[in-house]
């Protein structure tokens, strides 16, 4: 009988855990469903990384096969259902293969600058002192500079490409998850239960590793959720100027540089690229926006 105790007691426990994950779901979703600009923007995130992901096998043409019998091809001409551009290239397939740039820049350049900067963040708030009057001036130096023209000149010493277009980003985005997580860690050090550790005796590392970082991950979230669109319009400004993406990689920033001088008479080749911009910047930003009202609204201030 022993065995059939036992397993009738870890079953229940397995159960409590798949419905409390569960709930957490719901809630989720059932908040998210109340907010019409939340799931807006949900939706166009879904959207883009369903184009991101399976955007190779939906194209209708190949987006770098150049036909020149084809060029400039107005929309819902032959088959072309957003035009050709230039060289004959199919503009809806070269929009969808753009979005996987998007997205891989966007979500690459969070993590490492969100990486970074959490940690100069962390050292900064938790440690004080020499160390956070250094850091800090750092971040304020950096923030002095337009975070554009920054990334420009960090691309024209270590090159254009997608790598670098990522790398230069990151250097010039770190500043922001810096400043912002400090914050965040200057009044974790003030609550009570800190307070509380250090009177018990707990050790620094302890209390940084068990209590200061696991209530450090909303903001992270929702401060990367934000920062996403802000990558993804700054990378599209540098591939239009040239120092991006470089052709003939589908991206839209250099759709748009390669379609400027058509603009009169080809509209297509630079509108369908701008509007893509502009929708996936909208989504990632409503979106956003929903998760920092609903997890972390004292994140409105900073």
């Amino acid at each position: 009988m022993a065995p059939s105790l036992q397993g009738s007691e870890e079953v229940p426990n397995e159960v409590s855990l798949d419905f409390k994950k569960n709930s957490k779901t719901k809630a989720f979703f059932s908040q998210l469903a109340r907010s019409w600009t939340g799931m807006l923007g949900f939706g166009i995130i879904i959207i883009l990384i369903l184009l991101s992901l399976f955007g190779q096998w939906i194209t209708p043409y190949d987006p770098l096969h150049a036909e020149l019998g084809n060029k400039l091809l107005p929309p819902m001409t032959e088959g072309h259902v957003l035009g050709t551009d230039q060289l004959g290239r199919d503009i809806l397939s070269r929009i969808i293969m753009g979005a996987r740039v998007s997205v891989l820049i966007g979500v690459a350049t969070v993590v490492i600058a969100g990486l970074f900067g959490t940690i100069v963040g962390v050292i900064a708030g938790y440690f004080r002192g020499w160390i956070d009057i250094i850091l800090m001036r750092i971040v304020d130096v950096q923030l002095s500079f337009p975070f554009i023209l920054m990334v420009l000149v960090i691309n024209a010493v270590i090159g254009t490409g997608l790598r670098n277009i990522i790398i230069s980003l990151a250097i010039g985005g770190w500043v922001i998850f810096a400043r912002v997580i400090r914050s965040e860690v200057l009044a974790l050090r003030e609550k009570e239960f800190i307070t509380a550790c250090v009177a018990t005796g707990v050790s620094r590392f302890e209390i940084l590793v068990k209590h200061i970082v696991p209530n450090l991950y909303t903001p992270i979230i929702v401060l990367a959720s934000l920062q996403i669109g802000t990558y993804i319009i700054a990378e599209a400004s540098v591939s239009f100027l040239g120092f991006g993406v470089q052709p003939p990689t589908p991206a839209w920033g250099n759709m748009l540089n390669e379609g400027k001088d058509y603009i009169f008479s080809s509209w297509w080749l630079i509108t369908f690229p701008g509007l893509a911009i502009v929708f996936t910047a909208l989504g990632v930003n409503l979106f956003g926006d929903w998760l920092r009202d609903t997890l972390d609204p004292g994140l409105k201030g900073e």
